[in-house]
């Protein structure tokens, strides 16, 4: 089996790379919003630090963990043909 490895192989899909050769510029958002340009081993744009829930105030932590996990949908009833009249229907029905 013969690979190219030229520059038109990174062209059709990604580079099939383990570790990156050089650091590339990244912003770091800390969690009280502050930002940081420093040079990561990746080629991203946007680096952001996990937020530390024990820190949060109660109601705070509260919200986050319902925007995280929201309630599971309720059950909906069944509808039941009891009180459909069929005869309203019938001009619909193949003979």
């Amino acid at each position: 089996a013969c690979v190219r490895s030229n520059s038109n192989r990174a062209a059709i899909s990604h580079l099939h790379r383990q570790l990156y050769g050089r650091l590339y510029p990244v912003l770091l958002v800390n969690t009280d919003g502050s930002t940081v340009r420093l040079r990561y081993s990746e080629p991203k744009r946007i680096l952001m630090m996990p937020l530390d829930s024990s820190t949060l105030p109660e109601a705070e932590r509260k919200a986050r963990l319902r925007r995280h996990f929201p309630s599971k949908p309720k059950a909906k009833e069944e509808e039941t043909f009891e009180g459909i009249d069929l005869d309203t229907y019938k001009k619909f029905w193949k003979k």
